[in-house]
C-alpha cells in the first residue's frame, strides 16, 4: 500500500456562494431533508457507442497507469477493454475539483462530500442511472442514497471508497488511553503544542460533533447543519483549541513524522497514517471516540456537460469493479464500495482493518457535506450557515 491522498482542505468561496444561492428553501421538487433544487436534469436511458477517449478528475491514486508505479496500472486494461482513452488531471481539493468541472472540459470526477452538493445544485453533475453501472449492484449499501450523493432518492454518482477521521494517540504519552474527543477539546491544555488538528475549514465539523454530544442544549443533529449559535460555540472552541495545537496537517508525511519525534502527540488521523506511523515505529493507536467522527465518502459524478458519456460510464463500472476497487483501495488506503472487493485484497486483512464490510462502524461515521443555508437536518424555521462562512471562520480560528 503506498498513501498518497492529497489534501482535502477547502477554501474556495465562490463556489460555496453559488451553491447557497442554487438552492431554494421550499416547494415542490426539492429534498425534503435539504431543501435543496437541482436543475432538471435527466440521466441517460442506455448507453450508445464508446466515444474513444474520456477525460477525468481525481485525486492522486485514482488514476493510474503504471506511470507513477509500475504495479499500480487500472487504467490500461480499461483503455484495452472499451476503447476509451483516459486522460486525467489530479486535483489538489475539492475547489479545485468544482472549478474544473465548471469548465464542462471533463467528463467526470472524484468527488468527495464537500463538494459533491455544490456541483449537484449548480447543475454541474448530472443524476446517474445505476442501471447501466452492473457492478453498482454490490456497492455496499450503506453508501447508497447518502445525503452527500443524492437527492429527492436519485442517485448523483457511483460510490468509490470511505474513511474516517480518526483520534490518534501517542500511547506512551497520552494516558489514560482516550475515549473521547475531549483529549483534543477540553484537555487539550494537558498537551500544549503537541495537539494536531486536521488544517481544513470542514474540521469546524468535528468541533460540532463533540459539541453534539458535550453540549446537548446546544441542538446539534448534523454538524454540517450549524444555525448561528451552534456555529458560534463550534468556532468559539476550535479558537480555545488553537492555543494547544502545535500543528494544522494537511500533509500524511508531516503528521507521521510529528507523531514519530514527539512533536504531535493527539490528534486527527486516517487509519492509512496511523498504519504508516505504526509501521514507522511510532507508538501510537488510532479509533472512533464515544461521540463518534467525521469520514469521507467519494463518489465518482459524471459531467453534465460530458462530451464522452459514454466512455464516463464505463469508467465508472470499471472503477467500482471487484478487482479494481480492491486496488485502488490498497493503493490508496480507503475502504472499498464494492463488497466483493474485499475477496481481491492481497492483504486479506485489509477490509477487517479498514472495517469496509462494518456497517455499526459506519454509522458512527458522518461523512462529509457541504454546509448551506437550507440546514441539512431538515430545519425550516433557522438558517444555517453557509460554506463560505466556514471559510472565513477558519482563518480567524487559525490566527
Amino acid at each position: 500500500m503506498r498513501l498518497i491522498r492529497t489534501p482535502r482542505a477547502a477554501a474556495f468561496c465562490a463556489a460555496a456562494l453559488l451553491l447557497t444561492t442554487a438552492c431554494g428553501s421550499s416547494g415542490s421538487g426539492g429534498s425534503p431533508a435539504t431543501g435543496l433544487h437541482p436543475p432538471a436534469l435527466k440521466a441517460p436511458a442506455e448507453l450508445g457507442r464508446t466515444e474513444g477517449q474520456v477525460n477525468l478528475i481525481a485525486w492522486a491514486g485514482y488514476v493510474e497507469d503504471g506511470s507513477n508505479d509500475p504495479g499500480a496500472d487500472w487504467v490500461s486494461g480499461f483503455e484495452k477493454r472499451t476503447g476509451c482513452q483516459v486522460r486525467s488531471k489530479v486535483a489538489a481539493s475539492s475547489d479545485e475539483m468544482v472549478k474544473l468541472m465548471k469548465t464542462g472540459a471533463y467528463d467526470a470526477v472524484s468527488a468527495s462530500g464537500d463538494a459533491s452538493l455544490r456541483l449537484i445544485a449548480s447543475g454541474d453533475a448530472a443524476p446517474v442511472n445505476t442501471g447501466l453501472v452492473p457492478n453498482y449492484k454490490d456497492v455496499f449499501d450503506g453508501l447508497k442514497h447518502g445525503a452527500w450523493n443524492s437527492v429527492d432518492g436519485r442517485m448523483y454518482g457511483i460510490p468509490h471508497g470511505r474513511g474516517a477521521n480518526l483520534l490518534m494517540y501517542d500511547t506512551a504519552k497520552v494516558t489514560p488511553a482516550p475515549t473521547s474527543w475531549s483529549a483534543v477539546f477540553d484537555d487539550a491544555a494537558r498537551y500544549k503544542g503537541h495537539v494536531t488538528a486536521y488544517d481544513s475549514p470542514i474540521y469546524i465539523a468535528d468541533a460540532a460533533l463533540y459539541l453534539k454530544a458535550r453540549r446537548p442544549e446546544l441542538g446539534i443533529k448534523n454538524p454540517y447543519a450549524l444555525d448561528r449559535k451552534q456555529f458560534d460555540a463550534a468556532v468559539a472552541l476550535l479558537k480555545r483549541q488553537n492555543e494547544y495545537v502545535g500543528e494544522y496537517w494537511s500533509d500524511y508525511l508531516k503528521e507521521v513524522s510529528a507523531f514519530k519525534s514527539g512533536d504531535s502527540v493527539v490528534g486527527t488521523t486516517w487509519q492509512v497514517i496511523a498504519n504508516l506511523a505504526a509501521s514507522e515505529g511510532a507508538k501510537v493507536k488510532a479509533l472512533v471516540p464515544k461521540e463518534g467522527s467525521t469520514g469521507w465518502s467519494d463518489t465518482w459524478m459524471v459531467s453534465s456537460k460530458a462530451k464522452h458519456p459514454n466512455c464516463a460510464y464505463k469508467w465508472l463500472d470499471w472503477i467500482v469493479s471487484p478487482k479494481v476497487n480492491a486496488q485502488v483501495a490498497e493503493y490508496f488506503g480507503e475502504a472499498p464500495a464494492n463488497s466483493r472487493a474485499c475477496a481481491e485484497t492481497t492483504d486479506k486483512n485489509f477490509c477487517a482493518v479498514y472495517h469496509a464490510a462494518d456497517e455499526d462502524y459506519w454509522q458512527k461515521i458522518a461523512f462529509w457535506n457541504t454546509p448551506i443555508e437550507q440546514c441539512l437536518d431538515g430545519r425550516r424555521d433557522v438558517t444555517c450557515v453557509p460554506y463560505a462562512e466556514w471559510v472565513r471562520a477558519w482563518t480567524e480560528i487559525k490566527g
